[in-house]
């Protein structure tokens, strides 16, 4: 780390917040209620009946519609006519509190805005009074492990998740003077910057490394091990030239649904397909968004199965399944219905190719709306080459490709452990353990922006499942 980060030393006084999961705070701090702090009251959105696309009208808000570094993504506009719009106005500077749903707890920062917005009825509006708290600290405060464990703390789960206006109003926050409010922006902001940076170069990597890995698992799965072995047309011009040998087929004649319940207290695994790791146990990972309050009735789920996530299959949530249990009735489960090797189709389904094949196929207004359907999905052409073929496929590109999985894996332990170094000094600066007054004067003049992620962070997780989605 570079040393203005690395010389921080926690050297002040101290005294007990009086909060057991905020600790200590500097002794010329202050803790001030949220409602203290703001303009007015904490404010809900509209809730549309319809939205539109009419750019002279107000745009409408929506957590879609923050990309990483906090700006409105142009492509997801919506917009709604202004005498709807008028009395949920929002201005930079705003803050935007989610309320329910998977992403409750999250904070928007609006930073700029072209006309006139309004946010979405799930969004809780809180306008800082800037005379008390800077913007821009209080929603560095909303990103710290402390106000998730307030939120932890917080959570009205009768339900779902969720945290209203009149428990937001309620939040304290640690609260230094105007000056140092102005150093911890500026030193996290840099110091973001810097870390932020080297996040990216690790995932540039990754890009590299995981198209490598494509095109050895799209030659081994669509052209076979042997490249003697002729060709002929596969009569799919997508597809080109397959082995001789090899049959192509609908997916509807190789796959068909299942549609088992599980029935009542059934005591089955609850199973999840994720973008990067395919199908898991729910248990064994880290459990995001709204937890499912029975899994009676939902699909079985037999070793060999494809679960499909209808909602994000064209980001790669197809996976075969090497476990026995039930997952959520939001995905499709596609059974073999002729010998096969379901690892080879997991493969498949998940390259380039196919997944722009789902996205055509798939039905929506918009990409994070967009659902396959197995009417659709039965109807895609898939290689079928002889069975103990697929298996020696799959045999050979998991050795082929072990050295670039296992490259991967590390870059993105890497990755992890920076943002968790990120986290805690977002935490440790915002709650006054580490002084950042002199470290800030320290800074060149221009801050190094905060370079994001080619990724937009938006509302729906890309390892989320249909019923964690906000709508």
């Amino acid at each position: 780390m570079p040393a203005v980060i690395s010389d921080l030393k926690p050297n002040r006084e101290y005294k007990e917040s009086g909060l057991a999961w905020l600790g200590r705070v500097p002794e010329h701090w202050e803790v001030r209620r949220l409602r203290q702090l703001i303009k007015g009251r904490l404010t809900y959105g509209a809730n549309a009946a319809a939205e539109f696309t009419n750019r002279d009208w107000p745009r409408y808000i929506r957590i879609t519609d923050f990309s990483a570094d906090g700006s409105l993504r142009d492509e997801t506009f919506r917009s709604l006519p202004p005498g709807i719009a008028r009395d949920y106005l929002v201005d930079p500077g705003d803050i935007l509190l989610a309320r329910s749903g998977a992403t409750v707890g999250k904070a928007f920062l609006v930073v700029t805005l072209t006309g006139t917005a309004c946010h979405a009825g799930y969004l809780i509006r809180a306008r800082p009074n800037p005379s008390l708290v800077s913007p821009e600290f209080l929603f560095a405060f909303t990103q710290s492990r402390s106000f998730s464990a307030w939120k932890d703390l917080t959570f009205n789960t009768a339900t779902i998740q969720n945290i209203g206006a009149d428990k937001y109003a309620n939040l304290p926050v640690p609260l230094p003077p105007p000056d140092e409010q102005a150093a911890v922006v500026r030193f996290l902001g840099w110091a973001s910057g810097r870390l932020e940076r080297a996040i990216r170069s690790k995932r540039k990597v990754i890009v590299l490394l995981n198209e490598q890995k494509q095109a050895i698992i799209h030659r081994a799965v669509t052209r076979g091990l042997d490249p003697s072995v002729p060709l002929k047309p596969s009569g799919i011009p997508w597809l080109g030239d397959i082995p001789h040998h090899w049959k192509v087929e609908r997916t509807k004649n190789v796959f068909r649904l299942r549609t088992q319940k599980s029935g009542l207290a059934h005591g089955k695994e609850l199973l999840s397909i994720y973008t990067h790791i395919g199908v898991r146990p729910r248990k064994d990972l880290e459990q995001k968004g709204n937890k499912a309050s029975t899994t009676d009735d939902y699909w079985v789920v037999q070793k060999g199965d494809l679960i499909v996530n209808k909602l994000l299959a064209w980001m790669g949530a197809v996976g075969s399944s090497d476990y026995e249990g039930v997952t959520s009735p939001a995905y499709d489960i596609l059974m073999p219905i002729r010998p096969l090797c379901s690892d080879y189709y997991h493969h498949l389904f998940r390259t380039n190719l196919y997944l722009g094949l789902f996205k055509q196929r798939s039905r929506g207004i918009m990409d994070m709306r967009l659902r396959l359907y197995f009417d659709q999905l039965g109807q895609i052409p898939v290689p079928f080459p002889p069975v103990d073929e697929q298996f020696a496929i799959v045999a050979f590109y998991l050795e082929a490709t072990a050295d670039l999985t296992a490259a991967i894996s590390r870059l993105e332990r890497e990755i992890k452990l920076l943002r968790e170094y990120r986290t805690r000094l977002v935490a440790d600066v915002v709650t006054g353990k580490l002084d950042v007054r002199e470290a800030a004067t320290r800074l060149p003049e221009k801050t190094a922006p905060d370079i994001t992620e080619d990724e937009t962070e938006l509302s729906i997780d890309p390892e989320a499942t249909d019923e964690e989605a906000v709508a």
